[in-house]
C-alpha cells in the first residue's frame, strides 16, 4: 500500500473549459489540485489519496455495502466480481459475473455498473449476456443465479448495458454503448444501430431516452430532477445533463462540461466513464486524468489524479469515503 499526498492550491475561480486545463501536470502519481475554494467544503487540506487494491485486469463498478462494512467492484476481463473488506482483503466474491455463457467469447464479458436495487438486492450491468440482471442470492451467500430485469428494446438485445442509477421510486436508467462486444460497434451480433439511454420504469416499460455516440457514466440528482450522462467518445468527450420532467422523459438536454481538448494529453489517460451526485450537489466524474468534481453549475472545482484511465467512483453511506477503480486499482480518499 502506498501514500502520496500532494495538495496543490491553485484557486481558478471561473474557469469553464478544458483549454485553461493544459497546465503542467505534476510527476507525482496520486495527488488532488484545487481549482475553487468551493471544493474544500468537502475535500479536506490534508486529503489523502491511498491504493488499497491492486494487481486486476480493469477495475469497474464500485458499491460500498454498508451492512457489511465492505466493497464490491467488478473486475471486467475477469469476468468476476472481488470483495475489499474493511482490514484490506481482497476476496474473489461472484463468478461468473457477466457471461454466463458456454462458448468461449472475447471482447469486455464481465460484469460493469453494480447497484442495490430498493430490497438491498445485488444488480448487474452485465457485458457479456448483455442484460441488466438481479443475483438470485443474497449478499451473504453469493451465487451466479440471476434473475433477467431487462435485456432488450423493441425486441432487440441491448448491446452492453454499462452503468446505472436507481432514482428514488425505483425506476432505472441506463447507459448502453458497445464495450461489451467483441468487436465493438461492429460486431456481427449488434443487433440495435444506436447507443442508447434508457429509463426501466416500475411498471415494467422501458423507456428510450437519448442516442449518443458513447453513453456511459449516469447519475441523478438527489431530487431525481436532473440526469446526468457521460460520452466516452474520444472525438467529442463530455458530459450532459437533463432536466426529468416525469420518470422515464426528459427535456432540454444541455452540455454540462466538454474535456474533448484534454483527451490525449500526457498525463490525462482516460474518458468520461462512471460518476456520482455527492447530497451537497456536487458532481464526482470520472474523466481524463482521474476524478472531475464539479459544482451544480457545471464549473470544476477540484481534479483528483490517478495516474491510470479511471473508471468509476463511489461514496460510503456517509459520504466521508470516495473509493474509485483505476485501470488494474482501488483507491480510496477520505472526504469532509
Amino acid at each position: 500500500m502506498r501514500t502520496i499526498l500532494i495538495l496543490s492550491l491553485l484557486v481558478l475561480l471561473g474557469c469553464r473549459n478544458a483549454k485553461e486545463k493544459k497546465s503542467k501536470v505534476p510527476k507525482e502519481r496520486f495527488f488532488v489540485e484545487i481549482l475553487d475554494q468551493d471544493a474544500l467544503q468537502i475535500i479536506s487540506s490534508s486529503a489523502e489519496i491511498r491504493e488499497i487494491a491492486s494487481g486486476h485486469s480493469w477495475t469497474e463498478g464500485p458499491l460500498w455495502i454498508e451492512e457489511g462494512n465492505y466493497l464490491l467492484f467488478s473486475d471486467i476481463p475477469k469476468n468476476k466480481i472481488f470483495k475489499l473488506d474493511s482490514d484490506g482483503k481482497t476476496t474473489e466474491f461472484l463468478y461468473p459475473s457477466g457471461y454466463t455463457g458456454a462458448i468461449a467469447r472475447g471482447g469486455e464479458i464481465g460484469s460493469n455498473g453494480l447497484l442495490l436495487n430498493q430490497d438491498g438486492d445485488l444488480v448487474l450491468l452485465q457485458h457479456g449476456d448483455r442484460r441488466i440482471a438481479k443475483m438470485d442470492a443474497s449478499l451473504n451467500s453469493p451465487q451466479p443465479k440471476y434473475i433477467t430485469l431487462v435485456d432488450r428494446y423493441n425486441g432487440k438485445k441491448f448491446n452492453s448495458p454499462n452503468d446505472a442509477i436507481f432514482d428514488n421510486d425505483g425506476n432505472l436508467y441506463f447507459t448502453d454503448p458497445p464495450y461489451g462486444l467483441q468487436d465493438g460497434v461492429n460486431d456481427l451480433a449488434k443487433e440495435l444501430d444506436f447507443q442508447g439511454v434508457f429509463c426501466l420504469k416500475t411498471s415494467g416499460e422501458l423507456k428510450l431516452i437519448d442516442t449518443l455516440t458513447r453513453p456511459n457514466g449516469i447519475a441523478l440528482s438527489h431530487d431525481g430532477s436532473e440526469l446526468y450522462v457521460a460520452v466516452s467518445d474520444p472525438e467529442h468527450a463530455v458530459w450532459y445533463r437533463y432536466d426529468v420532467v416525469v420518470p422515464g422523459t426528459v427535456k432540454n438536454r444541455t452540455l454540462f462540461f466538454d474535456v474533448t481538448d484534454v483527451v490525449g494529453i500526457k498525463g490525462q489517460q482516460g474518458l468520461p466513464d462512471g460518476m456520482k451526485m455527492h447530497s451537497k450537489r456536487y458532481l464526482f466524474a470520472t474523466g481524463p486524468g482521474g476524478v472531475w468534481v464539479f459544482n451544480g453549475k457545471g464549473v470544476p472545482i477540484a481534479r483528483i489524479f490517478t495516474g491510470e484511465a479511471t473508471s468509476n467512483c463511489a461514496f460510503s453511506k456517509n459520504e466521508k469515503t470516495l473509493f474509485m477503480t483505476a485501470d488494474d486499482y482501488v483507491l480510496r480518499m477520505d472526504l469532509k
